[in-house]
């Protein structure tokens, strides 16, 4: 029986992100990494050499050549995002599946064209929400789901932040108003907000209000802020993101019978191997010295990155749509764009001097 060829990848952009996902679609199984193009040749060329393209690969001086090239099978867009519904568009149009950067658009309503695109052309749509793929989300998933060692979800905390360099907060694409207008919101809120949607099951909040005081950079882009958000049920979650503090990336979830912690989600500690922790009913001992019982810390270990996974799931979804005539996962699209309505009301609240916004599909 003859082998499945390989989902043939096209990079438009050379962003230093980039240079992580060329690594990861080089060891995927399933997958191998075509061609790259920029709006320099040169740029691209060198791009190309330093991150393990083949010599085979196409190199392009523009990202519409990327498009244009009949053997690309799906593309990594790893553009600013106020660029993504152009070229997202296009790349559905051209008949490309599409890894989209996150944030997926400056506002849904740019989302819904970049889906409705891709579902009148047939094509597989994910963001590059990169922890989501690890085998220890699902295990995370798994205690959070089981009735008798978690109970109920009530309350979610998670927070992401790093100290960025001084070149960071005055050059990067992420502090430009006209290019990713979010800033710290879009970048590191957007997997504190999926992180909140995740362990509540993908349940949208009825409300949000912005944290008083966020920080802005001179041109008003977001350095730092965080939000309540809450559910009709009385469940709660805070987050908390930023440019400006020491790196952290944590979720808290607290259930009726249990707590789940893990404070590396976005990025675990080291490549192959992630941990979490749970604890279920949880109390102290009788002379009040001591945890009884403690909780207990899971390790779940990889062949290869949650990077190169996230790729392999996505070159496997392509491949079925291709050779097995199955329609794309809708599932992806629909918690991209759930991600994006919070992170957009997020951004409304403050916007609005931190009034409660509430949350309409």
């Amino acid at each position: 029986m003859a082998e499945t060829p390989k989902i043939r990848f096209g990079f438009i952009g050379c962003a230093a992100i980039a240079r992580r996902v060329s690594r990861a679609v080089a060891l995927a199984p399933n997958a191998v990494l075509h061609a790259v193009g920029s709006r320099s040749i040169d740029k691209a060329r060198a791009f190309a050499a330093a991150n393990g393209f083949p010599a085979a690969a196409k190199v392009y001086g523009s990202y519409e050549a990327v498009l244009d090239d009949p053997e690309v099978d799906a593309v990594y867009l790893p553009l600013p995002t106020s660029l993504h519904v152009r070229w997202a568009v296009l790349a559905a149009s051209k008949k490309k599946h599409v890894l989209l950067e996150k944030p997926v658009a400056l506002n849904v309503a740019e989302f819904d064209e970049i889906i409705a695109a891709c579902e009148s052309n047939g094509v597989q749509l994910m963001d590059g929400t990169m922890w989501m793929h690890h085998p220890r989300t699902s295990k995370m998933k798994e205690f959070l789901s089981d009735v008798n060692r978690f109970g109920q979800l009530r309350s979610i905390h998670s927070n992401f932040t790093f100290r960025a360099s001084a070149d960071f907060l005055e050059n990067d694409i992420r502090v430009k108003p006209d290019l990713d207008a979010l800033g710290a919101l879009g970048d590191a809120g957007w997997y504190c907000l999926r992180a909140i949607l995740w362990a509540a099951n993908y349940e949208l909040p009825k409300t949000v209000i912005a944290s008083r005081n966020p920080e802005r950079n001179q041109v008003g882009v977001l350095l730092a802020c965080g939000a309540t958000l809450y559910w009709e049920d009385g469940k709660a979650a805070t987050f908390y993101c930023s440019f400006l503090s020491n790196r952290s990336t944590d979720i808290t979830a607290l259930g009726t019978k249990g707590t789940l912690h893990v404070h590396d989600f976005v990025l675990p500690y080291e490549e192959k191997e992630a941990s979490f922790y749970a604890a279920t009913e949880s109390g102290v001992d009788e002379a009040v010295t001591k945890w009884v019982p403690q909780p207990t810390k899971h390790i779940i270990e990889t062949d290869i990155s949650q990077v190169a996974l996230m790729v392999n799931e996505l070159a496997r979804l392509v491949t079925d749509i291709k050779f097995k005539k199955a329609k794309p996962e809708k599932k992806w699209p629909t918690i991209s764009r759930k991600t994006q309505l919070v992170v957009d009301a997020v951004k409304a609240s403050i916007d609005r001097g931190f009034e409660p916004v509430h949350i309409q599909e």
